[in-house]
């Protein structure tokens, strides 16, 4: 633990957050980088909550561990975060700027600066107790890790059950320990702490408990919660990533999953839905099938929730490729065969009309989500307001605003969510601090991190150490790891060879830098996962360890081998010893540079004046940087001035209006209205962009983009449905703004049906926001006339979190949902001027026919049109649908692959106000992290000409993308390192051969080859 003293000077400028999950981790890294000191604090001996327990992530079947862990270890890495773990909050006194938090420290019995992590006092204590973390479903020692990739990792004594502290004898651990780590002795410690701000993270634990009995949790072995079935999964679990019955120890070849368990209740007052379960379930489901491709996996569910970017593919993906069968029914009990432990459903079949009866071997209940109980009594103590289920009420024009100024939540505390959206919550939240104690005192920030200076290997023969990742199972699983490791032994150069559970783990990288020291390595190659997300984690370790980062080359035998391979474990062995074999050649002739400094720019430049774009710039320019905000029309405000209000009643239109005022007013903020973007080039810390305002053009400098570029509702065409020939077909938006205006009158009868331009063959995705906005409008008509009639077609009503209740309440008012197959679509026969509606009923298995006086298109959201030029003029990607692409799914969805630019609102996919909004100011903070610094580095792998070939034939300044090379005085191609992207284009065009790509030169590339072949 770092020191933690704090001078009254630094105290404002300081936050506590509370919960280290992956949302308490992104808001630390994010203050961290815009120099706050930060105090991370949890009630776990580790940091990493509820997503270190998850085996993968949906919808690509990462490892969970693979992602977080480098996080991680960012966190304890950082300088300006102090990571407090067995740590509580008692209390928090004070006002915004100058807060006193009490915090209890729970003694761990092991001193953490001392402890060396070497087990030996695990391995030997005599006591054992059921294993909590792993759900109880194995047992663990008095002395224990949390789990292998813990941090810190330092054991710690369950005083409940060990002997020592039960019966006074024992201490065989403190005897034991080769550097008297061991502190029996130590007590519970009370610490104060002056902090500016205080963000709550504290995450969930699930709404079912066994006491409950639910479907026989807690009384049947073979019914398992998600959160459970997640811990039998995992490789680093209770039966090393291959599922077995706990009653047997079976493996499970019939496995049902029942959804809404402690969610879409009613009756047990959890009126809500917890948003992921659905897509949990359905990867579960997908490595149940590919751990045992005869097993059999049902989903029984209500609506099917796949509301994310890529979510319906997956969905389809799981029925074509894995032969996942889904059932619509409510299940109402699980019965056990007391003679084989299997587990009995009844459910009615909706195609046959029959009841029917179904034994499976395991039963997994996707159970919903709650706040941490540990929470409740600080919640209770600061008088914050929270809904009937106990989250905490946000601000809906600010969601990470609470009741109590100074104090802001994130991650699933106020409400369920998915990690992209924990993450970008967690980001909106460091974005409020920031705004709120504004930027820490030139005197007052704190010295960068310096490495050891790297050593001087010139003329040094190349000394290679190799390490080979288990990765738990996602190799170990497939690859025979040991074997990899006994043949790059015996490749020249290589000097050590070691193998790890997990190569991302602290104690793995200490190892690490352990091994460079003692061998006097030169160059690390590691046989792992992708270079994409572990490269700059392992670049760090050698840093650290006083070795150049580019002496680094990563083999990729989980993504390129295991993954592809696994039903070939020889043939992926053979590959994965290529593999390591071709980097092993390669690091052999790597050599030495450092990165390009940059100076920054501390300007952003934002790009769309909607909701998303004006709550990116206030922040910012809350914070003391400079904006220059970007708008092509007239006005601000963009889809918000079509939207009357939300489900929830906010109007956006006010809204927009309030912030649009406070935009042309605020001093720090430069608006252009009318103005298009050109051309942008440059790199993070610096750009330029040439935009065009009344036919003028002008350049910009910023540090950072920020595209906010909004997006539009789908136009339906005519063969939908007769919209635009029939007056009586309109859309949601029209119904909404007629009812409002009174240019339409309440119409007795009121068709409405869903996914009009979403979820076909042309647009797979979801657009996430038409069935509240029907939800919405059924609520309004019926309000209107109560003796209306409204209906609504749909395929599955996705009124995700707290929006169920309003589905509930449009159910009450009499509003009809009627659910259709897409492979038989309603259809609607013209009459004249009226209109014929026939839909088949599966619950009455019955065609309606519906005579109404609307037929109302629930039209998805399509990308702003012409965006694809500023994504060329960026050289962003997009994904199929046409929004633009994150770097990272789940741990990066503000940021792009390209350095320095950030995404948020509808430019990113289909989102409600409230998440966009959370999406501009996590992109704010995203920004501002990099906008404060004096200079950013990035990366030396840049192209470089060789003077004495170079004819000047212009072939690199005409190929080049980004307009990078230029002829000098000295008719020579020149090329500037800080502009240059690394695309290696020009290397591959120039005809003389004038121009090398550092670090992927030929002789690296060809060694890499002939070691790949050979």
């Amino acid at each position: 633990m770092k020191a933690m003293e704090t001078t009254k000077s630094s105290a404002s400028h300081s936050v506590l957050i509370l919960g280290a999950g992956i949302a308490g981790m992104q808001a630390a890294l994010d203050l961290a980088a815009m120099d706050y000191n930060v105090y991370l604090l949890d009630r776990s001996p580790s940091i990493g909550g509820n997503m270190a327990r998850l085996d993968k992530t949906f919808p690509t079947n990462d490892c969970s561990t693979c992602m977080i862990a480098p996080r991680m270890v960012a966190a304890a890495r950082h300088p300006n975060i102090h990571i407090l773990t067995l740590a509580e909050c008692m209390g928090i006194e004070g006002e915004p700027g100058a807060f006193t938090a009490g915090i209890h420290l729970q003694p761990r019995y092991v001193d953490a600066q001392t402890c060396i992590s070497c087990g030996l006092c695990v391995e030997k204590c005599p006591k054992k107790t059921a294993n909590e973390y792993n759900a109880g479903l194995d047992q663990r020692k008095a002395i224990h890790f949390l789990f292998p990739q813990a941090i810190p990792l330092v054991p710690t004594i369950d005083t409940q059950c060990c002997l020592y502290f039960q019966k006074g004898k024992c201490r065989i651990c403190e005897k034991l320990c080769p550097v008297q780590a061991v502190r029996l002795q130590d007590k519970p410690r009370e610490l104060d702490l002056s902090v500016g701000a205080v963000i709550l993270a504290a995450g969930f634990e699930l709404g079912l408990v066994p006491q409950a009995g639910e479907y026989g949790h807690g009384r049947y072995p073979n019914v398992v919660a998600n959160l459970e079935f997640e811990r039998m999964l995992s490789a680093a679990g209770p039966f090393g990533g291959h599922p077995r019955r706990p009653s047997d120890g079976k493996k499970p070849r019939n496995v049902a999953w029942i959804q809404c368990v402690a969610s879409r209740d009613s009756a047990r007052k959890r009126n809500f839905c917890s948003s992921v379960c659905c897509m949990a379930a359905v990867k579960q489901a997908i490595l149940v099938r590919e751990h045992d491709p005869e097993s059999r996996a049902t989903v029984f569910y209500m609506d099917i929730r796949a509301h994310g970017k890529d979510f319906d593919r997956y969905i389809l993906r799981a029925i074509d490729q894995y032969g996942l069968r889904f059932v619509r029914s409510m299940l109402s009990q699980v019965m056990q065969n007391p003679q084989n432990g299997d587990l009995i459903i009844e459910y009615y079949d909706r195609s046959s009309l029959e009841q029917r009866r179904e034994e499976f071997d395991l039963v997994v209940l996707s159970a919903g989500f709650q706040p941490s109980e540990s929470i409740g009594p600080l919640l209770r103590t600061l008088g914050l307001q929270r809904n009937s289920y106990g989250f905490v009420e946000s601000d809906p024009e600010d969601p990470t605003h609470t009741s109590r100024p100074g104090i802001y939540v994130c991650g699933v505390l106020d409400g369920p969510k998915d990690i992209p959206e924990a993450v970008s919550s967690a980001s909106a939240a460091a974005a409020g601090v920031a705004a709120l104690l504004g930027h820490r005192p030139a005197e007052h920030e704190s010295v960068p991190r310096e490495h050891p200076r790297a050593r001087d290997t010139a003329g040094d023969p190349p000394c290679i150490g190799v390490f080979v990742c288990h990765c738990g199972k996602n190799i170990a699983g497939v690859i025979d790891v040991q074997t990899v490791r006994e043949y790059a032994k015996g490749l020249p150069h290589v000097v050590a060879v070691e193998d790890f559970m997990f190569t991302c783990s602290t104690r793995t990288q200490q190892r690490m830098q352990e091994l460079i020291d003692e061998q006097r390595l030169n160059r690390v190659v590691v046989a792992a996962c992708s270079p994409r997300t572990h490269e700059p984690l392992f670049q760090e370790t050698l840093q650290a360890a006083g070795v150049n980062k580019h002496f680094f080359e990563m083999a990729n035998i989980r993504d390129q081998c295991a993954w592809v391979h696994g039903s070939d474990p020889q043939a992926a062995t053979d590959k994965a010893k290529d593999l390591v074999r071709a980097a092993v050649s390669r690091a052999a002739l790597l050599e030495p540079f450092e990165d390009v400094a940059t100076p920054v720019v501390p300007a952003a430049l934002i790009v769309g004046g909607g909701l998303a774009g004006m709550t990116a710039a206030l922040n910012l320019a809350d914070q003391g940087l400079r904006v220059h905000l970007l708008e092509k029309e007239e006005e601000l405000g963009g889809m918000a001035r079509r939207i009357r209000r939300t489900l929830e009643g906010v109007s956006l239109r006010r809204l927009a209006e309030r912030l649009a005022l406070r935009v042309r007013s605020h001093r720090n903020i430069s608006l252009l209205t009318a103005t298009t973007i050109q051309d942008i080039s440059g790199n993070a810390g610096r750009f330029k962009a040439i935009v065009q305002q009344n036919g003028e053009a002008f350049s910009l400098e910023c540090g950072a983009v920020i595209l906010a570029t909004g997006g539009a509702p789908y136009q339906p065409a005519t063969d939908d449905y007769g919209y635009g020939k029939h007056p009586r077909v309109i859309t949601q938006l029209q119904l909404e703004e007629g009812l409002v205006t009174g240019t339409i009158d309440a119409p007795q009868t009121t068709v409405m049906i869903q996914c009009i331009g979403s979820r076909n063959d042309e647009f797979p995705l979801c657009s996430r926001v038409c069935c509240a906005a029907a939800v919405k409008n059924g609520i309004l008509l019926m309000e209107k006339n109560p003796a209306a009639s409204v209906y609504i077609l749909y395929r599955d009503v996705r009124t995700f979190g707290f929006k169920e209740e309003y589905y509930r309440k449009a159910r009450d008012l009499g509003v009809i949902f009627v659910k259709f197959d897409p492979q038989s679509p309603p259809e609607v026969v013209p009459d004249g001027d009226a209109l014929q509606v026939r839909v088949f009923d599966p619950a009455s298995q019955m065609i309606l026919e519906i005579d109404p006086d609307l037929f109302v298109l629930s039209v998805g959201i399509r990308p702003q049109p012409g965006i694809e030029r500023l994504g060329k003029i960026l050289k962003l990607p997009f994904m199929q649908e046409g929004f633009f692409m994150e770097a990272h799914p789940k741990l990066s969805p503000l940021d792009f692959s390209r350095p320095g630019a950030f995404v948020c609102g509808l430019a990113h996919s289909p989102r409600f106000v409230e998440e966009s909004i959370t999406q501009a100011l996590g992109a704010a903070a995203r920004a501002s992290g990099l906008l404060w610094k004096k200079q950013v580095f990035s990366s030396g792998v840049v192209a470089e000409v060789k003077r004495e070939l170079c004819s000047a034939c212009l072939a690199c300044v005409n190929i080049c993308p980004y307009q990078v090379p230029y002829i000098d005085r000295e008719n020579v191609s020149v090329i500037d390192a800080e502009a240059c992207q690394g695309c290696g284009i020009c290397v591959a065009e120039c005809p003389a051969g004038a121009i090398t790509f550092r670090h992927y030169t030929d002789d690296q590339i060809l060694a890499q080859i002939e070691g790949l072949t050979h």
